[in-house]
């Protein structure tokens, strides 16, 4: 089945678990991807990309803390100050459990939005699992005083009008233009997905990216080989911070993607597959 879950210890993590098998007589190790999924979606914003690695690949796509098929990890409530306890570092911490239960020992990390944020968090803390880094439409900064009063307010809506609410605001700001005109029954997906969330989960989240760490600093340092990739109608996350990592990681490759806004691996997926299969090559 795609969908896993196991538990480690007091905590269930779910997740989403596909292969491509190498062809031959002689079969190699399987190598593995993990994608980490963009807030306030889950594990299923990454369906697209079941089957589509090369041969000899695997997918693992872990559901962050609340989110999809994963424990709440204590959260009770969109308002309950327990939220504040858990960090990015905390769900960088998940993903290395999993893949310790998996006895994954290394993977490409693959990180979109809030799944950017936690892939650096995986950097700082346990750099030997990470091989190498795909950055999907995120940055490594932190937020200004301006972002942490827009998620302020978004933390008043979700606990004053829940999840749907949330949904009605993230959908449009995720799909691009394009989308948005073009893909209704994407845009229905997208919102319903966001709809299903535990609004605690999302108070979570949202807290949790209040208060990471600026790793800006830190991207002189990344030696194994980095994508960025940009859909070049993303409106969360100007094209100038984006660009600015490129900028700061030696070697990284660096592409726009076409008529998608900041989930490009669902906007257009034939597009992503292909830049991440000539990616993954090298490995």
């Amino acid at each position: 089945m795609p969908h896993q879950q196991v538990t480690i210890g007091q905590k269930t993590i779910g997740y989403l678990s596909s292969e491509s098998p190498a062809t031959g007589a002689r079969q190699p190790p399987m190598r593995h991807v993990v994608f980490l999924h963009a807030f306030p979606l889950n594990s299923g914003m990454w369906e697209p990309q079941m089957g589509a690695l090369p041969p000899g690949w695997r997918l693992i796509a872990p559901d962050y803390r609340g989110f999809g098929a994963t424990s709440a990890g204590g959260q009770r409530a969109p308002g309950d100050a327990a939220r504040a306890s858990t960090t990015m570092n905390d769900l960088a911490g998940d993903v290395i459990d999993l893949l310790d239960h998996l006895e994954i020992h290394e993977a490409v990390v693959a990180g979109c939005s809030m799944g950017g944020y936690v892939a650096f968090e995986m950097l700082a803390s346990a750099p030997s699992y990470v091989s190498g880094l795909v950055l999907i439409d995120t940055r490594a900064g932190a937020d200004t005083e301006e972002g942490k009063a827009a998620r302020r307010k978004m933390l008043e809506k979700v606990e004053q009008e829940g999840s749907r609410a949330i949904a009605d605001e993230m959908t449009p700001k995720l799909l691009g233009a394009t989308s948005q005109r073009d893909r209704p029954d994407l845009v229905k997906h997208v919102h319903a997905m966001i709809s299903s969330a535990d609004p605690a989960a999302i108070a979570m989240a949202v807290t949790a990216m209040m208060t990471r760490k600026d790793m800006t600093a830190s991207l002189s340092g990344i030696k194994m080989p980095t994508l960025i990739l940009a859909g070049a109608e993303d409106t969360l996350i100007p094209l100038p911070a984006i660009q600015q990592m490129h900028g700061a990681i030696t070697g990284a490759q660096f592409h726009t993607i076409e008529s998608a806004g900041h989930l490009p691996n669902l906007e257009q997926p034939a597009l992503f597959d292909q830049r991440l299969q000539q990616f993954l090559t090298q490995f």
